[in-house]
């Protein structure tokens, strides 16, 4: 009974706030611990055990349990799960979570172990051993995730300039192909080059940077899903989409990522050029989000024809969000203020009833958006935009370093 008017306090005062209030990180904080215990709960079976070689993906409508996805090279989402209890474990120090954090990270031991599989690699293990290593210091996280960045650099093509995404699209792409969502994955090589690895890994995850910024915008920086290159002279070839409504329409989210990866590029770097380009997509997406959203959580994609009436991506802003409480750091004062309060006002509107899932379900977040073309994931929560909205909370909070 005293869990339950706990959480039905929580949920109300989080509905009191306003825009003139302080956005206040903290309680949001709890809410999501609270909805990972909930889950954790869920998660186990008849006999009260856990099944860690399979991860939450989604929670879709009507549903209020996590759908699972068996931890294997195919489902890029795998390592999410454990980077939000390796997360929550960092801010409530509760040991039981940090036991499931490490059974999670530990079940994606194989991913290491075999050829590497595409380019998510990087997304799987920086969200598990790496935020398993940055919370615990276990030797064997930091070795792991040493040993993926050495499994991705496999796919670089030095003609191209870039990392190949998708080795099983080569033929349908007809070239090396490489996504937007690949910036994300390059944080693994500067973090390893940093952290003990050849430092080979950051001059490949840096030419990747500049040839993606040559190549995969449009001048007014808006960003292709896919760009194509020759894969033997390393030509481009083209710009194209998968996920987002057309080749030269605004996909939110791999705007997002770019957003994201220029920022953290510029962190491990240092080089102006990066900068300069992570305030230009992020200006951009900025205009367009107040153009084409009446809230701080864009549309799917900002050329949908359906306007404000088409799906919503909350994951969109949770990325955002902790890109720009990064991002606000290495700017000038009036940008700082700009992109301080955008990133400030995503929370606030994420942590509002509209957008948290409270009693609905057990993830954090509703109303992502994961592959409107295919017909797949709308209007659901996912995995990934939980995970970015905690680090986000966790980077507001100044809990979170850089």
């Amino acid at each position: 009974m005293k869990k339950m008017i706990w959480t039905l306090a929580l949920f109300s005062t989080m509905s009191c706030h306003t825009s003139n209030e302080t956005f206040n990180a903290n309680l949001a904080l709890d809410y999501c611990t609270h909805q990972v215990e909930r889950a954790l709960e869920a998660l186990k079976d008849s006999t009260g055990t856990i099944d860690y070689t399979i991860a939450p993906r989604n929670i879709l409508e009507n549903d209020t349990a996590w759908n699972c996805r068996n931890a294997c090279p195919q489902e890029w989402c795998s390592g999410f799960w454990p980077g939000i209890l390796w997360m929550t474990y960092s801010y409530t120090h509760n040991e039981d979570i940090r036991q499931k954090a490490k059974s999670y990270t530990e079940a994606l031991g194989v991913l290491t172990t075999q050829p590497v599989f595409d380019h998510d690699l990087g997304f799987l293990t920086l969200s598990s051993y790496v935020k398993g290593y940055e919370a615990t210091d276990n030797p064997m996280y930091k070795e792991q995730a040493l040993r993926a960045a050495d499994s991705l650099a496999t796919l670089y093509n030095s003609k191209a300039g870039t990392i190949l995404s998708w080795p099983r699209h080569v033929k349908d792409y007809g070239g090396h192909n490489t996504i937007m969502d690949n910036m994300m994955n390059l944080e693994l090589l500067f973090w390893a080059a940093q952290n003990g690895g050849s430092q080979q890994l950051k001059e490949i995850a840096t030419r990747h940077a500049e040839t993606t910024m040559q190549y995969q915008f449009r001048k007014d920086g808006g960003c292709y899903h896919v760009a194509v290159y020759d894969s033997i002279s390393g030509a481009f070839l083209k710009g194209v989409t998968h996920q987002g409504l057309a080749d030269s329409s605004l996909w939110s989210r791999g705007q997002s990522w770019a957003i994201y990866g220029y920022t953290m590029v510029y962190r491990y770097t240092h080089e102006q050029r990066f900068l300069d380009f992570a305030q230009k997509v992020t200006d951009l997406y900025l205009k367009r989000l107040h153009e084409t959203s009446n809230d701080w959580v864009p549309i799917w994609d900002m050329d949908d024809p359906n306007k404000m009436q088409a799906p919503k991506d909350a994951s969109v802003a949770s990325v955002v969000a902790s890109a720009l409480l990064e991002l606000c750091q290495y700017v000038d004062a009036p940008k700082k203020k700009v992109y301080y309060s955008a990133a400030e006002n995503m929370l606030r509107n994420l942590s509002s009833m509209r957008y948290q899932s409270r009693q609905s379900n057990v993830a954090f977040l509703m109303h992502s958006t994961g592959h409107y073309p295919a017909g797949t994931e709308i209007d659901a929560s996912i995995i990934y935009a939980d995970y970015y909205y905690l680090e986000a909370l966790l980077r507001y909070s100044g809990s979170l370093h850089p």
